[in-house]
């Protein structure tokens, strides 16, 4: 390793977040049109969680298959206000399908836009906070945090859909139209809210460098690679944990919401396990080591599923598995891996 490395390496991270910054919003606007954008803000979406899930996978090795739930929370969460909106001054369809007669106590605070973002921002990040915590103080972690994970996601599943005057059950919270009486439904709102979206995500990818390039970062790295030597050095291992894993389930949660501004909806689909698995994948497929590379994973893999869903209806989940171990066997370190063998990237600053 050269000893102009570092200086490198943030000079490239500043390219590469710049490109994608460049591709979202100059190039993609500029070429595609009202419904192909509006299906890249909702494969953004997803780019917040597998942000997250780089912080604590790639530099944490914590390895976590139920951040569907914290996407869910900050979905639900926006829904509901949008919901309440929508249908006052009564109660939202599915309450009164279901004969419920008042509004429960904890539908209250979301009749307004400020604790509803103040609760997507604190609640998803302190239950994640309290929950990964509690088991890394007794030394649980790779594949039995996984599997903790993955119950936790399943759990929450059943409950959501169990629960139908409360969360809409099965079908979810629909059918809103406005936020703060703006449409966000028409094509001129939804350009607007994918805007505010690309600026929400550059925010939080240069936050995310700022992280693991912070004395936070290298301890977390040391963390993932030798615990115990962190730990013998005096470091509380299971509290920088847990507060990596509460970063990421904030990032979920802002994913969720601008999942439910832009679909219109939200559905347990979203924080089952097959849907918590793909989020991996996300930032499986970009490189687990890659910030800018997570978007990329989340707008490829989301692309992809599209196109083939309608280029092969009887078959696209087959082409998809393809893909997903074709990126295993040829690229373990996704796009951002194979980046680094190019040669421009090698004759730059030493080995990668």
């Amino acid at each position: 390793m050269t000893a102009t490395q570092p200086g490198t390496q943030r000079r490239s991270d500043a390219i590469s977040v710049g490109l994608v910054i460049l591709l979202l919003a100059v190039v993609l606007p500029a070429v595609l049109d009202p419904f192909r954008l509006n299906l890249i803000s909702k494969y953004l979406a997803f780019g917040f969680v597998a942000i997250g899930i780089v912080l604590t996978w790639g530099y944490g090795g914590v390895l976590s298959l139920g951040q569907g739930v914290f996407f869910g929370l900050g979905g639900y969460m926006m829904a509901m206000f949008l919901k309440l909106e929508a249908s006052a001054p009564e109660l939202p369809d599915f309450m009164v399908w279901s004969s419920v007669e008042r509004l429960p106590a904890w539908w209250q605070p979301f009749h307004s836009l400020g604790w509803t973002m103040l609760g997507i921002l604190v609640i998803p990040g302190a239950l994640a906070w309290l929950f990964s915590y509690a088991i890394f103080r007794r030394r649980v972690s790779g594949v039995y945090f996984a599997i903790v994970t993955l119950a936790l996601a399943l759990t929450l599943t059943v409950v959501v859909i169990g629960q139908q005057g409360d969360t809409g059950g099965a079908n979810g919270i629909t059918d809103f139209r406005t936020l703060l009486g703006w449409d966000i439904v028409g094509n001129s709102g939804k350009r607007v809210l994918y805007f505010i979206e690309v600026a929400a995500v550059a925010v939080v990818m240069v936050l995310a460098l700022l992280i693991v390039r912070s004395r936070f970062g290298k301890i977390l790295i040391a963390i993932r690679d030798r615990e115990d030597r962190v730990r013998f050095s005096g470091y509380d291992t299971a509290h920088m944990k847990a507060f990596v894993f509460a970063v990421a389930a904030v990032l979920s949660s802002i994913g969720g919401a601008f999942y439910s501004l832009q679909v219109g909806l939200i559905a347990p689909g979203v924080i089952g396990v097959v849907a918590s698995v793909e989020m991996v994948i996300y930032a499986a497929v970009g490189g687990r080591l890659s910030i800018p590379g997570a978007v990329i994973g989340a707008l490829l893999i989301g692309f992809l599923k599209s196109y083939l869903s309608e280029t092969f209806p009887e078959g696209w989940l087959y082409f998809l598995g393809a893909v997903f171990i074709l990126v295993v066997w040829a690229m373990p370190n996704g796009l951002a891996g194979l980046m680094t063998r190019m040669p421009w990237q090698r004759s730059a600053g030493g080995a990668p």
